[in-house]
Order: structure tokens, then C-alpha cells, then sequence
């Protein structure tokens, strides 16, 4: 595994051997509950309870997931936490098809597994909030209470939930937003863990850098699309909250483009990124 495989990869001198297939998934699963525990536990008690002042507030606890899901799981698997990260390190750095399906997989389990935990500590809340805005689960203008799962465009938080809203973004602008976002995201990941860049940080402090960047995507892209970045973070909830009454509303939902803006746009930006990094790296000197 090379130093620009992942988005933790802190590096490949700190793991002594490589871990087993079944190690790395176990990293992965954990990685990313870790990740969505913090993210999408902050996102709910943000529009559930009332817990955060602010997009900034939000943004700030998915950066502590992040960095955190960083810390405690490089070690085992790399800590991409994110199949984007993943399909770049299959795509560039080598990483083989198969392990790279696992890893996607444990990804997308932990992430539901995470969204499930939550919605156990959340479910009584989420009703009243469903309660007090009359608002029929599944049903017209749902997104408000489905938007803490999955996430929609724009921001039902910031621009509603109807027509005149869904003028402000329209399914190609969410694509480029989440396209754009994760480009940068998967840029700073391989420019912040390449052993090329003479300025990357130390080790122990590249996973506070990681979710920093993640922070500030997030405060530019989220009022947009809520900044998934991420087609685990978003898949994974998602799926969940379709079973637990959504339906339609979270998949395809209300506008459809699910899979375009929330799978497919990540998975490009994160080649395009990742591809522009690589690329520069190849032509720098060698770091001393």
C-alpha cells in the first residue's frame, strides 16, 4: 500500500505488515460507522433537537468523525471511509478490484449499521419534529425529516421543500457541486499523505488536516446538495430510512437523482481529483 492510497494512508511505514483482507474490512466497517455515527448524528440532533447553531456547528462534528474514524482504524485498512477514496486507490495506486469491492462494501455496512444506532437514539425525536411540522412520513415534503439520512437538493433546511425551491438547484448544478466537492476532497487527501509533497504534515496530524478540509467542503457545499461527498454516507442512511417509512421519498425521491448526484458525481470528482494530484506529483521534485 503506498502513501497516497487513502484517505488516512499515515503511512505505509506505520503498518508493520499488511493486514488481512478480513482486518481491512473490519477497518473499513468501523471506519466509516465511526464517521456517520458523528456526521449523521450531528446532522439529526441539528434539525431534531436543535443541538447546533449553525452550518459551521455541523460541519465542525463531521470534521472530530472524520479525523477520529481516521485515527482509530489507518492502521488496519488505511482509512479510506469513503468507496470514492476507495474506486481512486483501485483506479491509481494499485489497490486490487476485489479488495476494493470489499472495501466498498464494509463501507456501505457501516454506514447503515451507524444510521440504525442512531435512528434507535433519535427515533422519539424525529416524531415529534415529524409531529410538530405536520409532516407525513413518506409523504410530500418528508424530505425535511428524511434529510436526516440521506440528503437532498438543495438543502430542505435552507430552501424548503417545493417547487420554487427546487428552482434554486437543479440536478446538474448538484451534480457539479458534488463533483467539485470531492475533487477537492480527494486532491487534499493525496497531496496531504504523498511522500512527494516536502510540505505534507506528520503523520499524527494528517487526519486533523483530512477533516479540517472535509469542514470547510462542507460549508460551501451543504446548503447546496448537504455535502455527501461520500456515496457510503449518503447510500447507506438512505437505505435505511426507506425501510423505516420514507419509501419514495428517500429513494429515488421527490426529484430523483440520488444515484447521478450522490453516487456517480463523488465517484467522478474523486477521479478527477485524485487523477490532477497524481499527475503534479509525478513531475515534483523527490521530498527530502
Amino acid at each position: 500500500m503506498t502513501t497516497e492510497t487513502s484517505a488516512a494512508d499515515m503511512s505505509a511505514e506505520q503498518v508493520s505488515s499488511k493486514p488481512s483482507m478480513m482486518t481491512a474490512a473490519a477497518g473499513e466497517l468501523f471506519g466509516t460507522f465511526i464517521l456517520v455515527f458523528f456526521g449523521v448524528g450531528a446532522v439529526q440532533a441539528a434539525v431534531a433537537a436543535g443541538a447546533q447553531t449553525g452550518l459551521w456547528q455541523v460541519a465542525v462534528v463531521w470534521a472530530i468523525g472524520v479525523s477520529l474514524a481516521i485515527y482509530a482504524t489507518a492502521a488496519y485498512s488505511g482509512a479510506h471511509i469513503n468507496p470514492a477514496i476507495t474506486l481512486v486507490a483501485v483506479v491509481y495506486d494499485r489497490m486490487s478490484i476485489p479488495l476494493g469491492i470489499v472495501y466498498m462494501i464494509a463501507q456501505l455496512i457501516g454506514a447503515m449499521l451507524a444510521a440504525l444506532v442512531l435512528y434507535a437514539m433519535f427515533a422519539e425525536a424525529i416524531l415529534e419534529f415529524e409531529r410538530q411540522r405536520g409532516l407525513l412520513r413518506g409523504g410530500p415534503g418528508s424530505e425535511l425529516s428524511a434529510m436526516m439520512f440521506g440528503e437532498y437538493f438543495p438543502n430542505p433546511a435552507v430552501f424548503g421543500t417545493d417547487e420554487t425551491a427546487w428552482r434554486v438547484v437543479s440536478e446538474k448544478r448538484a451534480f457539479i457541486a458534488e463533483m467539485v466537492g470531492t475533487a477537492v476532497l480527494a486532491f487534499m487527501v493525496g497531496a496531504l499523505t504523498s511522500a512527494k509533497n516536502m510540505a505534507r504534515p506528520p503523520a499524527g496530524i494528517t487526519a486533523i488536516i483530512i477533516g479540517i478540509t472535509v469542514a470547510g467542503i462542507i460549508s460551501i457545499v451543504a446548503p447546496l446538495t448537504q455535502a455527501a461527498l461520500n456515496p457510503a454516507r449518503d447510500l447507506g442512511p438512505r437505505i435505511v430510512s426507506f425501510y423505516l417509512g420514507w419509501g419514495e421519498i428517500a429513494i429515488p425521491g421527490p426529484r430523483g437523482g440520488w444515484l447521478t448526484v450522490y453516487v456517480f458525481a463523488p465517484f467522478l470528482g474523486a477521479l478527477i481529483g485524485g487523477g490532477i494530484q497524481r499527475l503534479l506529483a509525478r513531475y515534483a521534485p523527490d521530498a527530502d
